[in-house]
């Protein structure tokens, strides 16, 4: 590992800074969140890209009465052991089911089995242990080909796909993988709990949040190193890693791993959770311009940086790689609702839709290939804010859009039901041809043309 540092700058929804010392990567000059003069040199095709302005789409919040493309099959998933969670559930944000391609032909199912919460128990768990029923289903038949039970530990996302028919499962402090056959091997052990992981596009690296013991501890056989025992480490805002101020106490940790490996490429404690988009090149920071201004820097492992473009948004946009060339800014427009917006890494501005303020907690699925990405909202009766609470008789359903990632244009409408506000009931096959949505007891999929191939950057931007 080399010894050479990098200093990394993300300010994320929160504007908060990371500041990372890396492995043989070059250094990266300091980016001062005031104007573009200060972070790094604008592309030209940036500037080009708010000159060309792209016309503005207005998208209806309207729920369909059915989906804009008949189903080309469903498979009923009651005579899979699935029913569907009570309203109750609604604004918690638990993870009950997940829905995934493994390949162009199987799907993988996954479900929270109801039964009796169990009591605390003394090992700290207990109430949010929860059993997982997973299914292999071979399409279009729908037939079962493999099962299993699993369980879990908390009621967050405990499953990822990969882009090879693997899956990761995470559980407490650990990350299982597993393929078609729902086999699960150990494959990262973490220091302390793991709360949450990404993926970048390609599939090569992790980034993850745990919370962990403070005092330093030795990093055991098989188990992801600590920030003390990291050679490439991380600052958090510009400050030293927090101290233990007494027994027990604990920190936030982020890391970015190589998925391959489990190799530790940077290790911080954190005062926050992070968000960090970041695909085989380098990675993104938002910084807070004049007004709603927001300026999306795009900085290179390899080193350098550049100014993608800007965004106006009344609230911290959350910014996120559809691909290794494309990215999505899912932000707050000036006259209420939310847009996306798309640019591709060389700067230009690709589309741009506007939904209304009757369209909350967006979720976007991507495809593996990243040519086709799926938006979930909630259709509600009235703006949800401090004064006006989110109850259960206020949802009139889920709204599923699904996008040709290169142009933006609607390929697919569909409802989801029963509505679930953390996702998991919508995936996109890997070439991007196939939706498959968890609708009024099965599941529907969805053929759908080829989609338009994806705008390439100009020339490669590793070495900048």
């Amino acid at each position: 590992m080399g010894k050479r540092h990098l200093e990394m700058r993300v300010w994320l929804t929160s504007s908060l800074l990371l500041a990372a010392a890396g492995l043989s990567l070059s250094a990266l000059p300091a980016a001062r969140a005031q104007d573009s003069a200060g972070f790094a040199q604008e592309s030209p095709l940036a500037g080009q890209s708010r000159g060309r302005q792209t016309r503005e789409r207005s998208l209806s919040d309207r729920l369909p009465d059915k989906p804009s493309l008949p189903p080309a099959f469903s498979i009923p998933v009651g005579p899979l052991g699935f029913s569907p969670p009570g309203p109750n559930y609604l604004g918690q944000r638990n993870s009950l089911v997940s829905l995934d391609f493994l390949d162009e032909n199987r799907l993988l199912f996954t479900f929270r089995v109801p039964g009796l919460m169990r009591r605390e128990g003394e090992n700290g768990t207990g109430g949010d242990e929860r059993q997982i029923r997973a299914v292999v289903l071979a399409l279009p038949a729908g037939t079962l080909e493999v099962e299993a039970l699993w369980t879990v530990h908390d009621r967050v996302r405990y499953l990822w796909a990969l882009k090879d028919g693997h899956f990761l499962l995470r559980d407490r402090d650990g990350l299982a993988q597993g393929d078609a056959t729902l086999e699960v091997k150990p494959f990262l052990q973490f220091p302390g709990p793991l709360l949450w992981l990404e993926l970048d596009p390609t599939g090569q690296f992790l980034v993850t949040n745990s919370r962990e013991s403070a005092a330093a501890a030795p990093t055991k056989p098989g188990e992801v190193s600590s920030p003390e025992s990291a050679s490439a480490t991380m600052v958090v805002d510009g400050q030293q890693p927090p101290k233990e101020s007494g027994p027990g106490q604990t920190d936030l940790v982020v890391r970015i791993l190589r998925r391959t490996s489990g190799q530790v490429m940077l290790v911080s404690r954190t005062r926050s959770t992070v968000h960090l988009p970041i695909n085989a090149e380098g990675y993104l920071e938002s910084l807070r311009g004049n007004g709603q201004q927001w300026v999306l820097n795009l900085n290179f492992f390899s080193g350098g940086s550049r100014i993608l473009g800007r965004v106006d948004s009344t609230c911290s946009p959350v910014f996120d790689f559809v691909s290794e060339r494309e990215v999505l800014v899912s932000a707050c427009a000036a006259g209420g609702g939310r847009k996306l917006v798309a640019m591709d890494t060389d700067g230009r501005r690709l589309w741009e839709d506007l939904t209304s303020s009757a369209a909350i907690w967006p979720l976007i699925v991507r495809s593996p290939d990243g040519s086709r990405l799926a938006q979930e909202t909630l259709a509600v009766t009235h703006d949800v804010d401090a004064y006006s609470p989110l109850a259960a008789e206020d949802v009139k359903g889920q709204l599923v859009r699904v996008f040709d990632a290169a142009s933006g244009k609607v390929a697919l409408e569909a409802l989801a039901s029963p509505a679930l506000d953390a996702g998991g009931n919508v995936a996109i096959s890997p070439s991007g041809r196939r939706v498959a949505v968890l609708n009024a007891g099965e599941i529907q999929v969805f053929d759908l043309p080829a989609p338009p191939p994806l705008t390439g950057a100009v020339g490669s931007q590793a070495g900048r």
